[in-house]
């Protein structure tokens, strides 16, 4: 049953249906909020990806799904949850990032066909994805937003504009200033790797 049918079994009172959303998209949902808060906040993703949860709950019933599918809902609530939050903590920095288990660049490996990668191949792209992790993390809150709900929630230029609400050619320049950066610090990166010693 596509998410959105889920929905509106789930707000005629269906809990399974409910329950069917949830699985299929808690991992993505938290790491986007993880992503989007960045290391210094690392330690508030959990509560930030159950009051996610909770307005999605609270609101649904007021779920259109004409207006727009599921899963663009519900990651433009994430979005805004997680915006509330480093608005009012002024991104006080948290408890040590704690290592989730996931990895982040999976899709990198089966994107270049590297099913059965070697050991240094594996170490290398480990390495990398902690990198990007980190420049993520450095980049200005309001792009990383547009990066992550780009290439995390698949959202078109026009859906970030509308998500966020913004001009076209803003949405489309917060997304282009996040990847110039991103590119130069992982270029940066790999510089120093390719150093000889």
């Amino acid at each position: 049953m596509p998410d959105e049918q889920l929905m509106l079994a789930y707000a005629q009172g269906d809990a399974a249906a409910f329950d069917e959303l949830y699985a299929r998209h808690e991992g993505a949902l938290y790491r986007f909020v993880r992503r989007l808060l960045g290391a210094p906040m690392a330690a508030q993703a959990d509560e930030v990806f159950q009051d996610t949860w909770l307005r999605i709950v609270a609101a649904r019933a007021s779920f259109a799904p004409q207006g727009a599918a599921w899963r663009t809902w519900a990651f433009t609530i994430a979005h805004n949850v997680a915006m509330d939050r480093l608005r009012t903590s002024g991104r006080e920095v948290g408890l040590e990032a704690q290592d989730d288990g996931s990895d982040p660049l999976e899709w990198l490996a089966a994107t270049l066909d590297m099913t059965h990668p070697s050991s240094e191949d594996t170490a290398f792209w480990r390495a990398a994805g902690r990198q990007l992790l980190q420049c993520l993390d450095e980049l200005p809150e309001a792009q990383r937003a547009a990066f992550l709900l780009h290439h995390e929630d698949g959202a078109s230029v026009e859906d970030l504009a509308q998500r966020l609400g913004l001009q076209f050619e803003t949405a489309k320049s917060r997304l282009r200033y996040a990847l110039q950066k991103l590119r130069g610090c992982m270029r940066r990166y790999l510089e120093v790797l390719e150093t000889p010693a």
